[in-house]
């Protein structure tokens, strides 16, 4: 009875949402002023989301270290090219630690404090490799970022979804990848002109933004809402608002449906693996595997080498990556809440299917010694058509979509485990891909591409469209508190 009780207030909720004229004030509820307030960035919204990303762009930076400071480091610490490779590598399995780790922590401290916490790991990783002498602090520096990473991998995109009004919350949890990939390019560009221990100092600034600006934004009112902090939890979204906006309907949804999932289940990672939780799972962590077995990582780490073995240009191709990677991942924010994330994402997926035919094509061409002048044009082609649609919205839609549709009762859970897939998947094609390559360049970029049609037919078949819907409604039409399980 309990559970036809809560399933009954939790529908009643959604009616009246949909139908605010049967509470008796329509004019109230669906004014002017207050549709203004739904759709609105208010100066606390962009700080907080900026303080936020902030973080992003410390994951950015960290990827891209590690390319202008191999030569430096290897020379000043006489690293063998295998030392070297720990160094870079120890990255991914730091972040598959906090990737794990995230979600609980995020639950249990909040999202701000979980921003500073991993902060505070970035920092005193930065300072270590810059203060490094010796092979095993430069390698303990890089797996704190990386611990660092993986937590903000997590937490930033959750928190600003959480803080956004539904009308633009796409666009602004979609910053976090504009700022990765500002991160990598400006840590790439300035380490042409630096050295490798000032670069890493270089890391530690936004880390130093972050860390300061947490204390004038507010955590976010639904993981106050969650722990029964109602009175902070309205003040909070107050403050998000705006100080003359209405928040009743927005504060009322909120604590409705927190209510309503805290009584049916207890939040444990079991509970993930429900039927009634199946779809929401396999969208997230579909999403992830198909963004990261799609070949992203082998062509960003190892896209130089990839340019020189087409009998391309290394440095020029990496500088057309940089030029057409931030532009198309801004294009991407700008249309995210105006075109929504499924016709993106079958765009962007097409992109990479195309991108990776083209670089496949070309190792094709070299391997059977034909059109010999044509394939470095369809090598630096492909690369560009993939970064390009990958930045547009593979690369960061995902984590959009991962940040609105697990309930909050299981988002620390789910969170954790689509932040580990992805983080697992990154080394393993990282670490294959140099072996893929010698059985069959082409094959290899093939296979890429046949992954990549694969997630067109997926996010057609399975993922919803998330645009202009409040957390709340997404969370209980994609995991409905129904009798049948």
């Amino acid at each position: 009875m309990g559970r036809e009780r809560t399933e009954g207030e939790l529908s009643s909720s959604l009616i009246l949402r949909e139908n605010p004229k049967l509470l008796g004030h329509g004019t109230d509820v669906s004014g002017e002023g207050q549709s203004r307030t739904a759709s609105s960035a208010t100066s606390v919204v962009v700080l907080s989301t900026f303080i936020a990303v902030s973080g992003s762009y410390v994951f950015g930076a960290a990827v891209g270290y590690s390319s202008p400071a191999q030569a430096g480091i290897m020379n000043d610490l006489f690293l063998s090219v295998a030392e070297y490779s720990i160094f870079g590598s120890i990255l991914t399995f730091g972040a598959m630690l906090g990737a794990l780790m995230s979600g609980k922590i995020a639950d249990c401290i909040g999202r701000r404090c979980t921003m500073g916490f991993s902060e505070i790991f970035c920092l005193i990783g930065w300072v270590a490799i810059a203060l490094s002498k010796v092979a095993w602090l430069l390698d303990l520096g890089r797996l704190l970022i990386g611990y660092g990473m993986g937590l903000l991998s997590y937490v930033v995109p959750i928190y600003i979804a959480e803080v956004t009004p539904k009308d633009i919350r796409g666009g602004f949890t979609t910053v976090h990848q504009l700022m990765i990939c500002c991160g990598a390019s400006i840590s790439y560009l300035i380490g042409a002109f630096v050295t490798w221990r000032t670069l890493a100092l270089i890391g530690t600034i936004p880390c130093i933004v972050q860390l300061f600006g947490l204390f004038v934004i507010p955590e976010s009112p639904r993981w106050l809402a969650k722990n029964g902090r109602w009175k902070e939890c309205e003040v909070s979204l107050q403050r998000l608002r705006g100080e003359n906006a209405n928040i009743s309907d927005e504060a009322s949804e909120i604590r409705d449906y927190t209510e309503t999932v805290q009584q049916l289940s207890e939040a444990s990672v079991f509970d993930l693996f429900q039927r009634k939780y199946a779809h929401s799972l396999i969208v997230g962590v579909g999403l992830m595997v198909l963004q990261q077995f799609g070949g992203v990582n082998a062509i960003v780490f190892y896209s130089s080498a990839i340019f020189t073995s087409a009998g391309f240009s290394g440095s020029a191709g990496m500088m057309a990556m940089v030029i057409v990677q931030i532009p198309m991942t801004a294009l991407g924010v700008l249309l995210m809440d105006k075109s929504g994330r499924r016709p993106l994402l079958l765009i962007s997926a097409a992109g990479t299917c195309l991108g990776c035919l083209l670089v496949g094509l070309s190792f094709l061409l070299q391997e059977l010694q034909t059109w010999k002048e044509v394939t470095p044009i369809l090598s630096l082609v492909g690369v560009l058509v993939y970064t390009g649609s990958f930045s547009f919205g593979m690369g960061g839609i995902p984590w959009v979509i991962m940040s609105e549709i697990f309930p909050i009762n299981m988002k620390g859970s789910a969170g954790s485990l689509v932040t580990l897939v992805s983080w697992l998947g990154s080394w393993i094609v990282s670490f294959a891909f140099n072996f893929l390559m010698k059985l069959s360049s082409a094959g290899t970029f093939f296979m890429f591409s046949s992954i990549c049609g694969l997630t067109v037919l997926f996010v057609a078949k399975l993922v919803p469209e998330t645009k202009g819907r409040t957390l709340e409604e997404i969370q209980e039409s994609m995991n409905p508190f129904s009798g049948k399980q």
